[in-house]
């Protein structure tokens, strides 16, 4: 695949972006490729279409698929593996959102709920110390459940959800 300079910039970006949010570079490059390619494209072209490594590229997909955001697609005359995207950005918000509660938000509430237990526990933690960590934990309980509920909608049912979200940000302020 053939690369304009519009889709440069946003492979550069969407590398950049992912690389701010934690993700390798190069797995969101590979990832803004797919999404930017007409049809389901193996490894080797992606390899020169980003001028990387097979490796790199390998590497970076099997990161893609254990998100859930690439799939292998079979082309009939062509005994390679092909990839591609998903092709609904709110299911791909939906699954980003699952993905990043089930790797960082659990985790960072577990490990809150001990430090509270052990604060409550200390003569060596103050109140602010514990009245803080309660905080927090009562804030990533509110976040895990929205996510919780947000697993179950469609992608269509996230869309309206942001729809009505924005509606209801106009009223509030």
């Amino acid at each position: 695949m053939k690369l304009t300079p519009t889709m440069q910039k946003f492979v550069l970006h969407w590398g950049e972006m992912g690389w701010k949010w934690g993700i390798n570079r190069a797995v969101a490059q590979v990832h803004a490729v797919l999404m930017l390619a007409p049809k389901p494209m193996p490894a080797d072209e992606i390899c020169e279409t980003l001028n990387v490594a097979r490796s790199n590229v390998s590497t970076s997909i099997k990161e893609l698929q254990g998100w859930g955001l690439v799939r292998t697609v079979h082309v009939f005359g062509d005994r390679r593996e092909h990839f591609e995207t998903l092709k609904d950005v709110w299911e791909m918000f939906l699954i980003i959102l699952r993905e990043r509660k089930k790797r960082e938000l659990d985790p960072t509430l577990q490990t809150l709920r001990e430090c509270a237990a052990e604060a409550r526990a200390s003569k060596a933690d103050s109140d602010h110390t514990v009245r803080r960590l309660q905080d927090l934990i009562e804030f990533m309980e509110l976040a895990g459940n929205w996510g919780e509920r947000a697993h179950g909608l469609s992608p269509a049912g996230a869309k309206r959800l942001a729809q009505i979200g924005d509606r209801v940000f106009r009223l509030v302020e």
